[in-house]
């Protein structure tokens, strides 16, 4: 875990290049505000936005923005704090809150303590995403409606919910960050990459998907081969890639011109 300025920029730069190096155009870091013996929690995101500024100063190619992470293990005031954070650096590349963490904190709905925060991030223009349904733990009735009802714009893993919350989901058109190695190799999903929720939900009418990488560190597993995996093991060709790798757009956080950059770069079959 880096502890100072130095190494946070170390570590950020490596992601940063891996990425580049990958082929992606557009990405979203995320990460919980952390406090280190030299460094505040303020101070690491400081760096970190620096990092990625002077990073896209020189790779014009790759554009780079920040969600802010509240852990389900949070106290109410720690989540007020990371989200007095984004609104500090909103117009300076963080554009969005997520809700992340152990799954088996806070069971039940209990997460109802952090609505009023996601509630105003929402009115304060941030873009909402939450890990959703991603263990049996998280995937109460109780707590995906609460989710529900902070209106996130995109949806984590999407492993354990509900007939009637999977047409909920399909009603309103959610965005499905879909991490096929992640939920694989972690045994969070049964029967192997044929078995995993990309083929039910890349079927139905209205969710996009957006494929993911959590996290390529861990996982091994870089952007370009979760479309390998899926081309491979759901029988997609290069259109149904291309159209595939241009569904995420109108969810992204980065705001309408950067839509239409991708819009514009993203191919064709």
């Amino acid at each position: 875990m880096p502890e100072d300025e130095e190494s946070v920029r170390y570590t950020t730069n490596s992601v940063l290049n891996d990425f580049r190096d990958d082929g992606v155009c557009y990405l979203e870091l995320r990460t919980t505000p952390r406090t280190t013996p030299q460094l505040s929690a303020e101070q690491y995101i400081a760096t970190l936005l620096d990092t990625i500024a002077t990073f896209e100063s020189r790779n014009h190619d790759l554009h780079v923005k920040l969600i802010l992470s509240v852990d389900r293990r949070h106290t109410p005031e720690q989540a007020a704090a990371t989200l007095e954070l984004a609104m500090r650096y909103h117009n300076k590349g963080v554009v969005g809150l997520d809700l992340c963490g152990d799954p088996t904190a806070r069971p039940g709905g209990k997460i109802n303590i952090f609505t009023k925060v996601f509630q105003e991030a929402k009115t304060q223009g941030l873009g909402i995403t939450v890990h959703f349904a991603e263990a049996e733990a998280s995937g109460s009735k109780e707590e995906l409606d609460t989710l529900l009802s902070w209106e996130p714009g995109r949806l984590g893993h999407v492993i354990w919910e509900d007939e009637e919350t999977k047409k909920e989901i399909a009603r309103r058109d959610l965005c499905l960050e879909l991490c096929l190695s992640c939920n694989v190799r972690a045994g969070m999903v049964l029967g192997g990459f044929e078995g995993h929720h990309f083929g039910h939900w890349k079927g139905v009418k209205g969710p996009r998907i957006a494929l993911s990488t959590d996290d390529v560190g861990v996982f091994g597993s870089p952007l370009s081969n979760e479309y390998k995996l899926v081309a491979q093991h759901f029988g997609l060709d290069k259109q149904a890639i291309c159209e595939l790798a241009r569904q995420p757009i109108d969810a992204i956080f980065g705001g309408e011109e950067e839509k239409a950059r991708l819009r514009g770069m993203m191919w064709t079959p």
